[in-house]
C-alpha cells in the first residue's frame, strides 16, 4: 500500500488552518514565520515560493527574505538576532544549503532557540535526545506521522536507517527509538548494506542518492520510507529507493514525489503553531 504523504499532509494542514483561525481572538494575531533566502538558486527559490504560498493558504503570516549570495556571515548573523529580538516574528528558517563562506553551525545556533522552527539548535537536539519538550525536525516528524497514519507502530519493530545525517538519519532513529522499535543505522561505510536491510521491518532511506536500495536489498512485507528526491539517469524525478524493484515486496512504501515531502511542509507549519503558542504561553526558552 502507498502511504500517501499527500493527502496526510492535507489533513494536518486543514486542521492546523482551523485552529489558526481562532488565534487572532485569542492573542491578537497569527503565526509569523520568516524565512532568509541566500542567492539565486532556481530550486531553491521555487522551493521557498511554495513553502511561502502554503503557509499564507494556511492563515499564517510569512515574510521571505531574500539576500544576495555574497552576504556576509557577520550580515546574516546581525540579520537574524535581530529577527531573534523581534516580538512579531514567532519562527525563523534559514534556507539550507548556504553559500561555502558561511558556516552553517553558526548560523543555527544563532537563530533563538524558541523560534527554531527546523528544530536543528543544538538545545533542540539535546533535549530530543533526552526525552526533554523541543521542536523537533519537520521531516523526521512527517515520517513519524505517516506510520501512524497507517497504523504501523514500530514497538518490538526493527528499523533500519540508512543515512546519519543532523537533518533526517539521527533524529528519526531516535524518534523510533522512542516508539520502542530496535534500531540499527547504516551509512556508506556499512559493510553488508544489503544484509542489513534484508533484516528490517520498516526500511528509512536518507542517502541523497537515486535508487540506492533495490528489490534484492529487502525482505517480504518492509515498510519503506524513502526520504530522497533524485533525477535518475533519464531525468525522471526519484528516490533513494528503486521503487518499481521495491514495491512489490513492500507492506507499504512512501511515493517520490508526494511521499515524505508534503510531510515536511506540514510539519513546519505545526512547528510553526507550536513556537507561537509556546512563546504566549511563557514556555519557550530563550
Amino acid at each position: 500500500m502507498i502511504l500517501d504523504g499527500k493527502a496526510v499532509a492535507a489533513a494536518l494542514k486543514a486542521d492546523i488552518a482551523e485552529q489558526i483561525k481562532t488565534l487572532p481572538e485569542r492573542f491578537g494575531r497569527v503565526p509569523h514565520l520568516v524565512v532568509i533566502l541566500l542567492g539565486e538558486d532556481p530550486a531553491s527559490q521555487v522551493y521557498v515560493r511554495n513553502k511561502g504560498l502554503a503557509f499564507e493558504a494556511a492563515g499564517f503570516r510569512s515574510t521571505t527574505v531574500v539576500l544576495p549570495a555574497e552576504t556576509t556571515e557577520e550580515a546574516l548573523l546581525a540579520r537574524i538576532r535581530s529577527l531573534n529580538e523581534d516580538e512579531s516574528v514567532d519562527g525563523i528558517l534559514v534556507q539550507l544549503p548556504l553559500p561555502r563562506h558561511i558556516d552553517s553551525a553558526t548560523v543555527i545556533r544563532t537563530i533563538a532557540v524558541g523560534k527554531d522552527v527546523d528544530g536543528f539548535h543544538p538545545l533542540n537536539v539535546a533535549a530530543l535526545w533526552q526525552k526533554l519538550p523541543c521542536i523537533v525536525p519537520c521531516t523526521p516528524k512527517g515520517m513519524m506521522k505517516l506510520l501512524a497514519s497507517a497504523g504501523i507502530d514500530p514497538c518490538g519493530k526493527h528499523a533500519v536507517v540508512i543515512g546519519r545525517s543532523n537533518i533526517v538519519g539521527l533524529p528519526v532513529a531516535k524518534l523510533l527509538l522512542d516508539a520502542n522499535a530496535t534500531v540499527t543505522v547504516c551509512h556508506t561505510r556499512t559493510a553488508n548494506l544489503a544484509e542489513q536491510t534484508r533484516r528490517a521491518d520498516i526500511l528509512v532511506v536518507a542517502t541523497g542518492r537515486p535508487k540506492t536500495v533495490t528489490g534484492d536489498m529487502v525482505s517480504d512485507g518492509v515498510v519503506v520510507l524513502d526520504v530522497g528526491v533524485n533525477r535518475d539517469k533519464e531525468g525522471k524525478l526519484c528516490g533513494d529507493v528503486d521503487f518499481d524493484s521495491v514495491a512489490p515486496k513492500a507492506s507499504f512504501i512512501t511515493p517520490v514525489p508526494g511521499g515524505v515531502g508534503p510531510m515536511t511542509i506540514a510539519c513546519l507549519m505545526e512547528n510553526t503553531l507550536e513556537c507561537f503558542l509556546n512563546r504566549f504561553r511563557g514556555q519557550a526558552p530563550e
